[in-house]
Formats: structure tokens, C-alpha cells, sequence
């Protein structure tokens, strides 16, 4: 090896972990914004296709495109967004919280139990935590506003200039993938379908089990029910738990006030009606959209809300998705007799069919022309 050549890959190294060292220095301190940064990818993998018709199509300049599919942002998905949150926000920061009478009647619930059943529950020291419970929220709540607020603005801004640069940008991203051509095609689709499939899909089933959640409030007489409805369907975001999260405290709550009808027929229509839409929902959703496994999105939502917060439902699926399907390619490329599929999703690139059907049949023919020697 020539002294230019040790050098270059000297150079090449250097150049590696520069990169590598301010992109963690970036990453920590823009971390307050990573929110805005995953929404603006996420509206891109959905909108990039606009962006091209109106470019290619109708020739119009890239600035304008842009602006108009901002416009169409804003006007389809973050105002209404943030509509709903605000209108969320401001309904639970107005509600009084007496700690008091919710102490009292936890109490009350409780001793009822533990006289039936003769054995403890709680104690008040158990229930020290309820008289902080108003200020966390108004604390929680005012960190979450502030959060949207800026979050939106940097959407905005990363997203205009994604859809502007939108050639140059996939460019980039297909230039640094260390992968061959084949795992290239395979990364880039399945990481458009497993977006498109958690952008599209939990807002279609939050959609359709808050208003199945709305109907059954109204029926059981709860009051603020379109509130309710929105938290129960924005609860579909949480893994397991969902929409429990919301219509089962509130048939406790009924029970509580001594409304048993109303208690018990909240939880079983919670459990029959929204659980049962929820499975049926997400079984038609899967097979039209991305295929993914079950245990995939659960524990990618696990992973993902707390490092992405919202946009977690979607990029948390999404990384365990990418560790899986690297492990596939590794399996695949440097495993001789691999079975192994560069894919996550059933949804396969018709190329990749193509290629595995004629892999298959030159198989078979060496298998034959063998089989004829012997």
C-alpha cells in the first residue's frame, strides 16, 4: 500500500469520527426539537410524492410547490393536530382537581372492599401522592404547550426545506447506505411502507374507535363525551393498556358515585365494543398497509415514546423494523444456504420477486443438469 493510499484512509478515518463526534454533540443539544425533526420526516415520506407531481408534472417551481404543500400541512394535519391538543389541554387544565373529595372517596371505595373481603388495601399514607396530583398536571400541561408550540415551528421550517432539496436529499441518503444495490432497494421500501403505515394507520384507528368511544359516552349520559372521545382515541397511540386508559377510570368514576349502571355499562362497552373494534380495525388496517408483527409495533411503541415522545408510535416500530432487517441482510449475504428475506413487512418490492424467482429457477436448473450427470 502506497503512502498516499495510508493517507487517504487516515483521512477517511479522521473525517469519520469528526462526523461522528459533532453529530452527537448536534444530536444532544437539539434533542428539546427532536420531535419537530421526526414530524418533518415523517409529513415528507407522505408528501414527497406531491412535491414531485407539482415539479415534474405541472412545472412548477420548486419554492412554490413547497410552499403549497406547507399550506396543505398546516391546513390537514397541524392545525387540526393542534386544535385537539389545545382544545384537550384547555379542557383538563379547567377541570378543579379537589384532592380532598377524590381522597375521600377513594377511601370510601376502599373500605367498602376491605370490609367485604375483609383485608387491607391502602392506608392514607398509600394516598400521600393525591394532594400533589393539581399541580403536576398544571406543570405537565404547560411543558407540553410550550413543547407543541415549538416543535410545529420546526417542522415547518425542516420540512420546506426537505421538500425543496427533496432530489438531493434521497440522493444523499441512497449515496451513504453501506449496502449493495438489492438491500438498498429493500431498506428505502420498507422504510416508506413502515412510516406510511404507522402515519396513516393509528390516525385512520384513533378515527374510528373515538367515534365508536363518543357514541357509547353519550349513550351512558357522561358529560364533556367529545373530550372523552378525543383522549380515548388519542390513548390508542399506547401500547396494551390503549383506550383502557380512559373508559375504564371513567366507569370506575361512576362507580364511585354510586352510578352502577352507568359504571358497569361504560367498562363492558369499553371492553366489547371499543376493544373489538380496535382488533378488527387494526387486522384490516395491517393487511392493507404495511404487514407488520404485532410484537414489532407493541415493543417499538415501548421503545419509541420515550425517546421520540408522539412521533415515537411511528420511529419506535420503525428502528426495531431496521434492526431486524439488517439482521436479515447480514443473515442473507454472508450465510451460506440462508433462508433469510431482506425484509420486515409482507409487502415485498416486485424487483426483489423478480430476481428471487429467477435465483430460484437457475437452481433448479443446476439442480437438474446434475441430476442428469449422475
Amino acid at each position: 500500500m502506497t503512502e498516499q493510499q495510508l493517507n487517504k484512509k487516515e483521512y477517511r478515518y479522521i473525517l469519520i469520527a469528526l462526523i461522528l463526534i459533532l453529530g452527537f454533540i448536534l444530536f444532544r443539544e437539539l434533542q428539546p426539537y427532536l420531535s419537530g425533526f421526526m414530524g418533518a420526516i415523517t409529513l415528507f415520506v407522505l408528501l414527497r410524492g406531491q412535491m414531485k407531481y407539482l415539479t415534474k408534472k405541472k412545472k412548477l417551481n420548486r419554492g412554490l410547490s413547497a410552499t403549497i404543500i406547507l399550506l396543505e400541512t398546516l391546513l390537514v394535519f397541524l392545525i387540526p393536530l393542534t386544535g385537539i391538543t389545545f382544545l384537550a389541554i384547555d379542557t383538563l387544565s379547567g377541570i378543579k382537581i379537589d384532592p380532598e373529595i377524590i381522597k375521600e372517596q377513594l377511601l370510601n371505595f376502599v373500605n367498602l372492599i376491605e370490609n367485604r373481603f375483609n383485608f387491607k388495601l391502602f392506608t392514607p399514607e398509600n394516598l400521600s401522592f393525591i394532594p400533589k396530583l393539581g399541580t403536576n398536571v398544571v406543570q405537565v400541561l404547560a411543558t407540553s404547550s410550550y413543547s407543541l408550540v415549538i416543535n410545529v415551528v420546526v417542522i415547518l421550517f425542516v420540512l420546506y426545506f426537505m421538500l425543496y432539496s427533496y432530489e438531493e436529499f434521497e440522493i444523499t441518503i441512497r449515496e451513504i447506505l453501506p449496502f449493495t444495490h438489492d438491500n438498498k432497494q429493500s431498506f428505502v421500501h420498507e422504510t416508506k411502507s413502515i412510516i406510511q403505515a404507522n402515519a396513516v394507520g393509528i390516525p385512520l384507528l384513533a378515527i374510528i374507535q373515538g367515534i365508536f368511544a363518543y357514541v357509547g359516552y353519550m349513550i351512558f349520559g357522561l358529560d364533556n363525551a367529545l373530550l372523552y372521545a378525543v383522549l380515548t382515541a388519542c390513548a390508542t397511540i399506547l401500547p396494551v393498556v390503549g383506550t383502557a386508559l380512559i373508559w375504564l377510570p371513567l366507569g370506575v368514576i361512576y362507580l364511585f358515585q354510586a352510578n352502577y349502571v352507568g359504571g358497569i355499562g361504560i367498562i363492558l362497552f369499553g371492553a366489547i365494543v371499543i376493544g373489538g373494534v380496535d382488533n378488527l380495525a387494526r387486522l384490516i388496517l395491517q393487511k392493507r398497509l404495511a404487514d407488520i408483527h404485532p410484537l414489532i409495533t407493541i415493543f417499538g411503541v415501548f421503545i419509541g415514546i420515550p425517546m421520540f415522545g408522539f412521533w415515537g408510535v411511528i420511529f419506535g416500530p420503525l428502528l426495531l423494523s431496521l434492526f431486524i432487517l439488517f439482521f436479515n441482510m447480514y443473515r442473507r449475504d454472508y450465510i451460506p444456504g440462508s433462508v433469510a428475506k431482506p425484509i420486515v413487512t409482507n409487502h415485498y418490492i416486485p424487483e426483489l420477486k423478480i430476481r428471487e424467482k429467477a435465483e430460484e429457477s437457475e437452481d433448479k436448473k443446476e439442480g437438474n443438469a446434475v441430476e442428469q450427470k449422475k
